[in-house]
């Protein structure tokens, strides 16, 4: 049971990467050419990851069968929404705080938000 939970986080934590590619993207796109609010840009860009990120973890992550789709999708993007509060609030009290840079207080938000997420979908959206 272990080493499967193991690889799911393996497999989450992959899922991840390419979710990190999209919200930085989309975050920097907004925010430095478009000059879209930062965190209207950061919760867009984490938004749109979420949407990728449910879509890889369901058929290759979590290889759900669940025929309630769009139920499910609501389940992680409710999930995702409480992360991107998590998300938000850790990255206003590094940046308006304790002035670290945004795109490294960006890093440590998602790290924080990955174990939140992981736990809580395997626990809620995909049991």
């Amino acid at each position: 049971m272990k080493t499967l939970i193991f690889y799911k986080l393996i497999k989450f934590i992959i899922v991840g990467f390419s979710g990190l590619f999209i919200d930085f993207g989309i975050t920097f796109l907004l925010k430095e050419k478009l000059k879209v609010q930062k965190y209207m840009a950061n919760a867009t860009g984490f938004m749109l990851a979420a949407t990728s990120n449910y879509f890889f973890n369901r058929y290759w992550t979590f290889k759900s069968n669940n025929p309630e789709m769009v139920m499910e999708y609501g389940k992680f993007i409710l999930v995702s929404a409480i992360g991107l509060l998590i998300n938000t609030v850790v990255l206003w009290l590094l940046v308006s705080k304790f002035k670290w840079n945004f795109y490294f207080s960006k890093l440590i938000a998602i790290s924080v938000v990955t174990i939140w997420n992981f736990t809580v979908n395997l626990m809620f959206t995909f049991s």
